[in-house]
């Protein structure tokens, strides 16, 4: 069966044919001959393939060609969502090799990078658009992308999409698109739990299984090596030596792992270097790339890079920690045998990994082979636990510390780098001129005579200059302020203040003034009783009651905004009057009355000379 009649035979077009013969594609492989019809008739597919069997054209060519059959808007027809950014870039980059011949436009977006070159991409129209969840949700959220017309809805590597750490961000996906789509899943696991998940959110699929759940490729040699912890890095050492490993990819358990071990390698003469999540985009590509092209020797990653990463002829995957879940081994060891060629994966494993090379066992269904080493396990103490019986994995604890020390160094500097240069600088202080040597004490200075102040002000603490500022009576004509207080008309002010005479106060008293009126009305006449006729008869005394058989006057309290009695008084006696009686002065309740503020006892009196 030739090239052409092999895949002529699913379906696909000529021009998307030739596309596949110049990118070297011969025959078409399981997956491919499977999910290839159904996704051109449009139906929805669950794929599980083997990594490296070729997904990325099970899903590629029926997207290319259903949008290529039939004409639609200028916008965002084809969507697929990738759990790394290698990973979308790979697919991106396949894509425009499958559809070189057709007029389709390819985008991919992811973060880490600026976003302003990947709207500007997406402003001149994308049909097929290949993204990371997070920056997805970010252009979404800024109104910046529009998934309204999405047709086909891919999920490469379901599994690790649809665990805990991405199934919201799933969802959240899922709710902006149309409801009326074609939907595409496809991994190389499907654990069980992820199944009833997957198979709610498909509607009637195609299931294509190439290879039973979750099992590794065949032509992989698998090895274990049983070693202490702290001799690992000198046999990985030892054996790129003695197996000549042209290239070689080794995984981690965390971020500072990957960074250790790439620094270890390299003092020992190894050419390595790391890619994590903490590496910037810009740092990985230009990692990834070195490696591609034969200048590193070793790349160190963490599990990020188990996703998505597609290096031809890679030989080695070196295993340094074992994963935790059973299904991350698979994707590990296949980055290695792609598209059926050899490769060897070799995992590490120390004491307290022991139960995690259990689990790989269980899912493998077979024993893993052991290797035999320089460097055999002759630490066998059972890991430690926490306080809630939780073992301690020494490599999390270890990269904890690490980051625990950098967070200490990074305020140590922040605060050295304060203390240098500080905040707000206003204008530089000016030079300190050299100090110069201390002069000798100044001599005392003399006190100066007081100079006689005017009459009035003379300082009477001494008494003797007082006396000598008065004037001489023989030489000085007598100023009448100098005279004798009983010889003239004026006397000296504190005299006069005793003797003369004080304005009196006449103090307002209601029931004084209201009988000065009543008086002052009988004078005038005004109190005479008019004649009203016959004068009544008396009305009979009341009877009094004795002092103890009074009933008690009740005092009923005053309205709110009801004038005092001294109010109401005032303002009888001022209604009708001519003017309105002067307030009464007020004095401070704690101030007694001097003499000066009394009626004057004495009356003044002047010496006449006369």
């Amino acid at each position: 069966m030739t090239f052409m009649t092999s895949f002529a035979s699913l379906g696909i077009h000529e021009p998307i044919l030739r596309a596949l013969e110049d990118y070297g594609y011969r025959e078409p492989t399981t997956i491919q001959e499977k999910a290839i019809p159904a996704g051109i008739q449009g139906r929805d597919v669950l794929g599980s393939a083997q990594t490296g069997t070729g997904k990325t054209c099970a899903f590629g060519v029926p997207i290319l060609q259903q949008l290529s059959e039939r004409k639609g808007p200028k916008a965002v027809r084809a969507l697929i969502l990738t759990p790394t950014r290698e990973l979308a870039i790979q697919i991106d980059d396949n894509l425009h090799a499958y559809g070189k011949n057709l007029p389709l436009t390819e985008a991919v977006i992811f973060g880490g990078v600026g976003q302003a070159p990947q709207v500007e991409r997406l402003k001149k129209g994308v049909d097929v658009l290949t993204a990371t969840p997070g920056r997805l949700l970010d252009l979404c959220n800024q109104k910046l992308l529009d998934l309204s017309q999405v047709e086909i809805f891919v999920l490469d590597e379901a599994d690790r999409m649809l665990d805990m750490g991405f199934i919201h961000d799933v969802r959240k996906v899922i709710a902006l698109l149309p409801k009326q789509k074609q939907t595409m899943f496809f991994s190389a696991t499907l654990p069980p739990e992820i199944l009833d998940l997957v198979d709610s959110l498909l509607h009637d699929p195609v299931k294509v299984a190439a290879a039973p759940v979750s099992s590794p490729v065949e032509v992989i040699r698998q090895e274990v090596c049983l070693v202490d912890r702290n001799n690992k890095t000198s046999l990985l050492v030892q054996i790129l030596q003695e197996e000549q490993v042209k290239n070689a990819l080794v995984f981690t358990r965390t971020k500072h792992g990957a960074d250790k071990v790439a620094r270890d390698l390299t003092r020992r003469g190894v050419s390595a270097a790391a890619i994590h999540g903490n590496k910037s985009q810009t740092a990985r590509q230009e990692s990834l790339r070195r490696f591609k092209a034969g200048e590193l020797q070793v790349l160190v990653a963490t599990d990020i890079a188990a996703r998505g990463l597609d290096i031809e002829e890679l030989s080695h995957v070196f295993n340094y920690n074992l994963s935790e879940v059973p299904e991350t081994y698979i994707h590990r060891i296949g980055r290695t045998g792609r598209a059926g060629r050899g490769g060897t994966a070799i995992s590490f494993c120390d004491y307290g990994e022991m139960p995690l090379l259990r689990d790989i066992e269980r899912l493998l269904k077979k024993p893993v082979p052991r290797r035999q080493h320089d460097f055999p396990m002759e630490v066998f103490e059972a890991p430690k636990k926490d306080a809630k019986g939780r073992v301690i994995n020494a490599d999390d604890d270890e990269a904890r510390q690490a980051a625990r020390q950098r967070n200490a160094q990074r305020k140590a500097e922040k605060k050295a780098k304060e203390a240098k240069e500080p905040a707000v600088k206003l204008t530089a202080p000016p030079a300190k001129s050299p100090k110069a040597p201390p002069a000798a004490p100044p001599a005392p200075k003399a006190k100066p005579t007081r100079r006689p102040m005017p009459h009035g002000k003379q300082d009477l603490r001494n008494l003797q200059a007082f006396l000598d500022a008065q004037p001489d009576p023989d030489e000085t004509p007598v100023s009448p302020i100098h005279r004798d207080p009983l010889d003239g008309e004026v006397i000296m002010d504190a005299t006069a203040r005793l003797l003369s005479a004080k304005p009196v106060y006449h103090y307002y008293d209601p029931a004084k003034a209201q009988e000065g009126r009543r008086q002052e009305g009988k004078r005038k006449g005004r109190g005479k009783a008019r004649d009203k006729g016959p004068k009544e008869a008396a009305p009979a005394k009341a009877t009094v009651l004795p002092p103890e058989k009074k009933p008690a006057r009740r005092r009923e309290p005053p309205k709110k905004g009801a004038p005092t009695p001294v109010q109401r008084t005032s303002q009888r006696l001022t209604r009708g009057g001519k003017g309105r009686i002067p307030p009464k002065p007020s004095l401070p309740q704690s101030r007694q009355k001097d003499s000066t503020e009394q009626k004057s006892l004495m009356k003044p009196f002047y010496i006449d000379h006369d």
